[in-house]
């Protein structure tokens, strides 16, 4: 999740993601997502697992920014809103 073109980034890990979307768009996903106004969904991976999914969530908490900006352009060079997509 993000607040704008390389703002403020939120990584987790979900079993729904439309519905944690929604969630975070009403403000009771996270108090971090609340308080930064993350609402925009800039990336997503699909895991084989959920145990892989963490494991990944907690490597990627891990690594600097701008790490995380280019695994988000990789994929989605303008920073477009992907909900919509899943829909």
């Amino acid at each position: 999740m993000a607040d704008r073109y390389r703002g403020t980034l939120y990584v987790g890990v979900t079993a729904d993601l439309p519905a944690r979307i929604y969630q975070h768009r009403q403000g009771s996903g996270s108090d971090f997502c609340a308080r930064y106004g993350l609402h925009r969904l800039v990336w997503a991976e699909q895991g084989n697992s959920i145990e892989d999914c963490i494991a990944h969530e907690k490597r990627l908490k891990r690594w600097r920014r701008e790490w995380k900006f280019d695994l988000i352009e990789r994929a989605n060079p303008q920073w477009v809103d992907l909900f919509d997509v899943l829909i």
